[in-house]
């Protein structure tokens, strides 16, 4: 097995001739996204968004029995929802219960 020394080594000619297989996008040789796969890439383009609310949020820090955050995780996501969006509806709606 032939051993390439670290690209940050590399010359640039050295660098171009290692890299020379990225230079273009030949899409016959892609293949289609597993389960998983879809999964993370629709997480991973929904991002991290903060609550929808007209006041600006701040952080807080709360603990959870494992299996509360684990039915809140699943009730969030069958809701198209994140976790902080599904916890602040849940406290306004308590909220204007007792109110």
């Amino acid at each position: 097995m032939k051993r390439t020394k670290p690209y940050t080594q590399m010359t640039a000619a050295e660098l171009a001739q290692a890299t020379r297989q990225y230079d273009e996008m030949v899409i016959d040789k892609t293949i289609p996204l597993n389960a998983k796969e879809r999964r993370l890439w629709a997480q991973a383009q929904r991002g991290r968004a903060q609550p929808k609310i007209a006041t600006p949020a701040r952080k807080i820090s709360i603990s959870l029995e494992d299996d509360l955050l684990q039915k809140t995780d699943t009730l969030a996501s069958k809701r198209g929802l994140n976790r902080s969006e599904l916890i602040s509806r849940f406290v306004l709606a308590g909220l204007r219960r007792a109110g």
